[in-house]
């Protein structure tokens, strides 16, 4: 999958990545209400790892936001906010075995190879439901979703989309790809 290549992040890099968070943040105060930008900034100023997985899931088109602060973990976790499953990552089958299986017309990487290449997380179901929460994403395309062992050992995938107002789980065989279904990535800061 032809992706933008990010360069290594330097000092400016990541202010300009700050900045760009600082600003999404002001502009969807609704996503996260309780949540101070200055308690978020201090901790993504020590992490500079999370700065740059911020910045690769930028650059693929995700625009991450951060939804809620876990207090059981003393995390803020961060997601794919773009309106759509992000256009980089789409036409991608579940993962490298469904990859190696097929046998023509394969896709150019699986989502969880490009979910471990950018070093966030596939989505859970319950998170994104969660990011269902905030706002309404994926009203035309499909994100790929964690998928529970029995399931995916039978060949099968979960993804998710937003239709009718409602929050919608299917299946397909992990194999399969289409242009408009990608997946969402999670990071905790």
């Amino acid at each position: 999958m032809p992706r933008k290549s990010s360069p290594l992040i330097t000092s400016s890099n990541a202010n300009n990545m700050l900045d760009l968070l600082a600003t999404r943040f002001d502009e969807n105060l609704a996503r996260h209400p309780k949540l101070k930008w200055k308690e978020i900034e201090a901790r993504l100023n020590s992490n500079p790892k999370v700065t740059k997985v911020l910045a690769e899931m930028e650059a693929t088109g995700g625009e991450p936001d951060v939804i809620r602060y876990d207090r059981k973990t003393d995390h803020f976790i961060f997601v794919d906010c773009s309106a759509e499953s992000p256009k980089e990552r789409r036409s991608l089958c579940y993962d490298r075995a469904a990859l190696n299986a097929r046998r023509e017309h394969k896709p150019k990487n699986s989502a969880l190879d490009l979910v471990a290449t950018i070093g966030c997380e596939l989505l859970s179901e319950q998170e994104y439901r969660l990011l269902q929460e905030v706002g309404e994403f994926d009203l035309k395309s499909s994100s790929w979703v964690q998928t529970p062992a029995d399931i995916r050992e039978l060949g099968g995938a979960l993804f998710c989309d937003r239709r009718f107002g409602h929050v919608f789980v299917y299946h397909n065989g992990a194999q399969s790809y289409y242009a408009d279904r990608g997946f969402r990535g999670l990071v905790r800061l």
